[in-house]
């Protein structure tokens, strides 16, 4: 330090203080300057020498080992900051005026900073530029963030003009900023939307709602729609935020086209409520229709149609030509019905091959009448798929509002009801609802489930019906019958409840029951010494079961029933279905031991060429043709062909239904080896049998068990 310095160690002279301060008040300045968080010191104005510099200064940019009072401003600071320092002082000076410049500044440590330097010239007494000032302010908290505040905003701007979404910034109303999405989307440039109002933007419809939202200061998010220049409106969802721009406050607006969203809900909602196939309404938004058309149809004191399709055997369709053509008729039919019928009616798809028509305001049942008859030839007209001719029938129920029914499940049960009615008179017809066909679906549904109930709790019997040798009379068998002993109807014939139970397969578990409990009874009276064959009726699922051979199998060795003495009776239309396949089952059944007889021939439609390559042992005459038998001459010639045709075949005969003494005679003439019908015996119980046979012919001695074939 030089020998002259002042008390201070960083000053060499006072200066500028016109005598005004002393020493003392010197010294308090310069400590108060060393606390000071930001770098100062004084140069003179002819030779820039350093007079005074703070600590701060000191440490920041100066070596330590040298004081820089004295000193040029070149041996005082970096280079770097000397040479832009330097001319600084000399305009500053030159100018009298104070100069503020922004500098990077390196410190004496390597650290990189950026100052605000600020030059104050110094005057003297006399009014002469003495030297300068220099405070350096380190500002690299504030330019590192105007810089993020800078690239924050520069990469925001890039955004904006990428976006494929619309937005606009606006203040007061007015949009003073939009990108390139929002200005395609409108079909206007950024200078034909600047400051003007934001609501120009919306469809007059929604700009009271609109205005409401974008008045607001809170953010928010609806939907709204745009004009496009060329009068296109565009739902639009927007979303508007607060937000800076330039440091300045204002609202940004996210417009984003929602037309495709828009689509993809119609479509959706299209799909929830309409069958895929047809593009009809489906089985939900048919019962919302029916049920609004029946409100309004009470309010009008009007009547009301509902029309139930259902295409007869239309599984055969697909079976035949395939479900793609089978799906093509659907569509076409679908066309047919919607051309039959006016713009108010309603069409649906209600399920599979089921459709609905519902007609309202209907003022009589002609009206409907000469609907359902152009139905019906639309529907039944043949349609080309894939040149292909193809033909259904539809068979039609009608049920009418409000008499047949006062809601939308009543009327469409009651509709269902009259559409199965139509099919019992022989299909491709219609038929009105009438309450004693709703009482008869009541009873069925009824039996349906006390059948169930009586499988279970066995409430089942079997009745056997004798079978006889036609030469002598004598007892060789038995058919097996079973009857249902309902706990409040009675005993109730097969002719009940069969066809119901092959409806909803409960005749599988049913039969499985018979067959058990006929190989049972069968057993006992082979044990008693009656060989009697037992012969029990399939149906076409228990046969068609997978596993029906195996249980025939497991039956025969649980009982101990020899395979020879059971009889299992199958129809011609069985024999016929896949026939490679019925005849590798009836081949398993033969290996055991189990005879074979077609029940009821003539009244099917048996292919004779696979007939007689089907393993059979007995034909059984159908008791139609036996009834008319010996007079009626048409019956008489089929009894005839059929005993020949057996003969050739080499099976047995067996006719059925045999009631009068003259019906026998000729059958014995004809050559048939069995009979068996009311004339013989009426079905006994098993009890009944055993004492209708003790009056028989006494049993023959206990016979050989018969080898399997």
């Amino acid at each position: 330090m030089p020998s002259d310095a002042g008390s201070h160690p960083h000053t060499l002279n006072p200066v500028g203080d016109g005598g005004l301060v002393d020493g003392q008040d010197r010294d308090k300045l310069c400590r108060l300057a060393d606390q000071a968080p930001v770098m100062l010191a004084y140069f003179d104005g002819a030779r820039q020498l350093c007079s005074y510099a703070n600590r701060t200064f000191l440490q920041a940019l100066c070596d330590p080992r040298r004081s820089p009072l004295g000193r040029a401003l070149s041996d005082v600071v970096d280079p770097t900051l000397a040479q832009p320092l330097a001319q600084a002082l000399t305009d500053t000076l030159l100018s009298g005026q104070t100069l503020t410049l922004e500098q990077p500044l390196v410190l004496r440590d390597g650290q990189q900073r950026w100052a605000e330097i600020t030059l104050t010239p110094h005057l003297d007494p006399q009014g002469g530029r003495a030297g300068v000032y220099v405070l350096i302010v380190d500002h690299s908290r504030h330019h590192a963030a105007e810089r993020a505040l800078l690239e924050s905003e520069e990469r925001l701007s890039k955004f904006l003009q990428a976006g494929i979404e619309g937005i606009f910034f606006h203040r007061d109303g007015h949009i003073v900023d939009a990108n390139p999405a929002l200005c395609a989307l409108v079909g206007l440039s950024l200078h034909d939307l600047l400051n003007r109002p934001a609501l120009m933007l919306i469809a007059p419809e929604h700009q009271v709602a609109t205005a409401k939202r974008l008045d607001g200061q809170e953010d928010t998010t609806f939907e709204t729609a745009v004009v496009h220049q060329d009068g296109t409106r565009i739902p639009v969802e927007v979303i508007d935020r607060g937000t800076l721009q330039h440091g300045e406050p204002m609202r940004m607006a996210v417009v984003r086209d929602i037309r495709d969203r828009r689509a993809t809900q119609a479509r959706l909602h299209f799909l929830v409520h309409h069958d895929a196939l047809t593009g009809l309404p489906n089985r939900t938004a048919f019962l919302a229709q029916l049920d609004h058309l029946m409100v309004a149809a009470r309010a009008s004191d009007t009547q009301l149609a509902l029309l139930f399709i259902d295409l007869d055997h239309f599984k055969r369709v697909n079976d035949s030509v395939g479900h793609t053509r089978g799906d093509a008729l659907l569509k076409t039919i679908a066309q047919r019905l919607c051309a039959c019928v006016r713009s108010t009616d309603r069409v649906a798809r209600f399920g599979g091959d089921e459709f609905m028509v519902l007609l309202p305001g209907v003022r009589d049942r002609d009206a409907v009448v000469r609907v359902a008859d152009k139905l019906l030839d639309a529907v039944g007209a043949p349609v080309v798929v894939e040149g292909q001719s193809i033909s259904v029938t539809p068979s039609l129920g009608i049920a009418l509002y409000p008499q047949d029914g006062d809601t939308p499940d009543v009327l469409i049960k009651h509709a269902d009801a009259a559409m199965h009615v139509a099919k019992g008179r022989g299909r491709a017809t219609f038929a009105f609802f009438e309450p004693q066909v709703a009482t008869a679906a009541y009873d069925k549904l009824m039996l349906e489930g006390e059948l169930g109930h009586a499988i279970i709790h066995d409430e089942f019997a079997l009745l056997f019906q004798p079978q006889v040798r036609a030469c002598d009379g004598r007892p060789v068998g038995v058919e097996a019958l079973i009857r249902w002993q309902h706990p409040q109807r009675g005993l109730l014939a097969p002719n009940e409840f069969i066809a119901l139970a092959e409806q909803h397969r409960l005749i599988v578990p049913i039969g499985t029951w018979v067959l058990r409990e006929a190989a049972r009874q069968a057993q006992q009276w082979h044990a008693q010494g009656w060989p009697l064959t037992v012969a029990v009726n399939l149906s076409t699922l228990q046969f068609q079961a997978p596993d029906f051979v195996d249980m025939v199998e497991a039956l025969l060795t649980r009982t101990g029933l020899p395979a020879g003495w059971l009889e299992l009776e199958l129809t011609e239309r069985m024999l016929m279905d896949d026939v490679p396949q019925v005849c590798a089952r009836l081949q398993r059944l033969r290996g055991l031991g189990v005879k074979l007889s077609v029940d009821d021939f003539g009244t099917g439609y048996s292919s004779l060429s696979h007939l007689k390559e089907l393993p059979i042992d007995t034909m059984k005459i159908d008791r139609s043709f036996v009834q008319e038998l010996p007079h009626q001459r048409e019956s008489a010639a089929i009894a005839s062909a059929i005993v020949q045709l057996a003969r050739g075949l080499g099976l047995s005969v067996v006719a059925e239904g045999v009631e009068t003494a003259a019906q026998r005679d000729f059958l014995v003439g004809l050559g048939c080896d069995q009979l068996q019908g009311l004339m013989i015996s009426a079905p006994r119980t098993a009890a009944q049998l055993q004492a209708w046979l003790a009056v028989q012919t006494p049993p023959p001695a206990p016979q050989p068990r018969p080898q399997s074939p």
